[in-house]
């Protein structure tokens, strides 16, 4: 009679039964993460280069939102682009709809844009709420764009479109900086190619294609 295996044998059976067990109660209770939001902040932060932190530390003026219900008209409908403060994304003309705005151009690396800038955040304070001035990033290089509003002291709301879609969706040349004023329902009023001198220029250039007097 040959001799039973030792797997056959009750103790063993036992003992193999309780590692089991003992593995099936560790593999159950290792802490972890939910891979799906771990996962999106992984490719949030991949995206942009850019940290919650980072973001906050520039104190940037929150960007519009769009009311509930509404879908913005005019050409830069359906177009998606990221808000510098918070990193969240956004329909560009929805978030706009509703109100005039004066939307401005420009990259971290342009000389000109960094003199006109100021002139623009002085405009806004003095508009109140009678337009939305927004800029627009035109360079994938979002953390550079933080360090330059920081740096000449920019708190204006304003948005990431990394390649530029803004402008070719006004049709605007492919120079900075350019400022594009839309009327309440959506529409081009006016496109600036062109640096504004002081805000007076800003003011009666909005008075005179927007019909607007601040």
């Amino acid at each position: 009679m040959s001799e039973a295996s030792p797997l056959a044998r009750p103790g063993v059976r036992w003992v193999l039964a309780a590692l089991i067990l003992v593995v099936a109660a560790t593999v159950a209770l290792w802490p972890r993460e939910d891979s799906g939001s771990t996962e999106t902040r992984k490719t949030s932060q991949q995206e942009s280069g850019v940290s919650a932190a980072e973001r906050a530390a520039a104190g940037l003026t929150a960007c519009p939102v769009a009311a509930p219900g509404t879908s913005g008209s005019g050409p830069l409908a359906g177009l998606t682009v990221g808000c510098l403060a918070d990193g969240t994304r956004a329909d560009l003309a929805a978030a706009l709809a509703g109100k005039p705005a004066l939307l401005n151009l420009w990259a971290y690396w342009c000389g000109p844009c960094a003199t006109e800038l100021p002139h623009l955040q002085e405009f806004a304070q003095r508009a109140g709420s009678a337009l939305t001035v927004l800029t627009v990033h035109s360079d994938p290089d979002e953390a550079k764009a933080l360090a330059r509003l920081a740096g000449l002291g920019i708190t204006l709301p304003g948005v990431s479109d990394p390649a530029a879609a803004v402008r070719g969706a006004v049709g605007a040349p492919p120079v900075l900086p350019v400022s594009v004023l839309l009327r309440a329902d959506g529409s081009v009023a006016s496109v600036e190619v062109r640096t504004f001198a002081d805000v007076t220029d800003i003011a009666d250039t909005v008075a005179a294609k927007l019909g607007i007097t601040v």
